[in-house]
């Protein structure tokens, strides 16, 4: 059973906004109430959090689907809708956020440290919300907006100061089971550790962690066997030590070329250059391990490395190891940059900024903005007052001088919204827009066809015009 898991893929939906209500005031002897629609809720975010407490990705790879209740719709009597609650969901220390596409949207470190990865959608404005001096009973609301949904991928990098790196059964779980408090499963078999152990030393005035990384065989930079799985554990490490087995019993291995199979496996994963590196000779309380110790230990030194021997059973070279380790990380810390205050940085919107552009594509006009788009997703097109008002909104931005620049004409096609909610319809320039295009609620006029009476009342206005101004005329002999 799977009980270690650092890199899964998550599915996210955020809530969805709760829609306006449209409604008016009826109360005994008011009759002239007025609007009184509540705005609908927010819906919930999809949060993640570091917690100390967690160090695997378990529960989200037995539950990759995660969604954040919706908001609430508004009533009547100006009461407004509640607002979805966020899910919070608890990642280990250490935790990226990637893309499907593999681009990084965060990384997690530190207690506390937040992520959204999913954004709730608003709520709809209420017709209470909506009423103006010209448009004082609107018979409509806006809709609430769809949360965001998405996949997003989650990879644990284990934060550790020193990484323990070698051949299976090399002996790094001994180590750091001496070295710390850690209590790993420990066996003598000759196949990896499944999963990263970590451990605490404290070495004087100093405390750091050490892990070890298992499944570092040749070709694990290739995805062969489990290292590739593991590598991404030593990104964090300020130091690496080199743990090889001095009592192989394999006849066709030396620590020597474990250590340049290792190094030529780290090499090609990339980014690990610049690390200190350390070897611990492990097992020397073996008579042939120290023999074999005292024979490689100069081409080592001469390589460059600090070696150390130690043994995990008779303890043997533990404090000087676990000491030179302090030292390096304490180096190391002294010398990243202070953490600063996060700047708050303000970019204003250019003066020509409109909000939006309009391209003209094959055949037709697309009109790209955040607020357009915005305006079209909160719309109820049954309802025509509703889309009179997303007309005027869309004419007081500009979108139509802009249609117009563009060479869009009278019954050219626009497109408003991405592909799978896009908005088609045929563009009529707008004559007139306000108040005085409104009839009962829910009505709009610009988009009502002519009725027959009222045209054949508008030709007897006409004639009755046109006899007046023939008998003003009129010079009598």
């Amino acid at each position: 059973m799977t009980t270690f898991v650092d890199r899964v893929e998550l599915h996210v939906a955020a809530g969805n906004g709760g829609h306006g209500c449209a409604s008016v005031h009826r109360e005994k002897f008011k009759p002239l109430g007025g609007p009184d629609g509540g705005n609908g809720g927010r819906g919930g975010d999809v949060i993640l959090v570091v917690d100390q407490s967690v160090t695997t990705l378990l529960d989200y790879h037995h539950s990759p689907h995660r969604k954040a209740t919706n908001g609430k719709p508004g009533e009547g009597g100006n009461r407004s809708g509640k607002d979805g609650t966020d899910l919070v969901l608890p990642v280990p220390d250490g935790t990226v956020v990637l893309d499907t596409q593999g681009n990084v949207l965060a990384d997690l470190v530190g207690q506390g440290t937040t992520f959204v990865a999913a954004q709730g959608g608003r709520g709809g404005l209420g017709n209470a919300a909506l009423a103006s001096a010209r448009r004082k009973a609107p018979g409509f609301a806006l809709l609430g907006e769809p949360g965001h949904a998405g996949d997003v991928v989650l990879e644990l990098k284990t934060v550790a100061d020193v990484a323990l790196v070698g051949y299976p059964s090399a002996g790094k779980s001994s180590l750091i089971s001496v070295l710390s408090a850690a209590k790993p499963k420990i066996a003598d078999y000759p196949f990896t550790t499944l999963v990263p152990n970590l451990g605490v030393v404290t070495a004087g005035s100093t405390v750091y962690t050490i892990a070890d990384v298992p499944g570092l065989i040749p070709g694990a930079s290739q995805g062969k066997g489990l290292g590739l799985e593991f590598l991404r554990h030593v990104e964090r490490c300020s130091v690496l030590v080199h743990v090889l087995d001095t009592a192989a019993l394999e006849s066709e291995r030396d620590p020597l070329t474990d250590l340049d199979v290792i190094e030529a496996e780290l090499r090609e994963y990339g980014g690990l250059e610049n690390r200190p590196r350390l070897v611990a000779l492990n097992k020397v309380d073996v008579p042939d391990g120290q023999d074999l110790a005292d024979i490689i230990r100069p081409d080592l030194e001469a390589r460059g490395y600090q070696v150390f021997e130690v043994s995990a059973v008779s303890r043997h070279g533990l404090k000087e190891l676990s000491f030179a380790l302090a030292k390096i990380v304490g180096d190391a810390r002294a010398a990243k940059p202070k953490e600063e205050a996060t700047r708050i940085v303000i970019r204003p919107k250019a003066v020509d900024d409109a909000g939006f552009k309009v391209v003209a594509e094959d055949g037709f006009y697309r009109v790209v903005g955040d607020k357009p788009e915005r305006w079209v997703r909160q719309t109820d097109f049954n309802n025509d007052e509703a889309v009179g008002y997303l007309a005027d909104r869309l004419a007081r931005l500009g979108v139509e001088e802009a249609l117009v620049k563009a060479g869009a004409r009278a019954g050219d096609e626009v497109v408003i919204g991405a592909a799978d909610d896009a908005v088609v319809f045929d563009w009529e320039p707008t004559l007139t827009a306000g108040a005085e295009m409104l009839g009962r609620r829910g009505e709009d006029h610009r988009f009502e066809a002519p009725r027959p009476a009222a045209q054949r009342r508008r030709e007897r206005d006409a004639e009755r015009d046109e006899a007046q101004h023939e008998y003003d005329a009129f010079e009598p002999f």
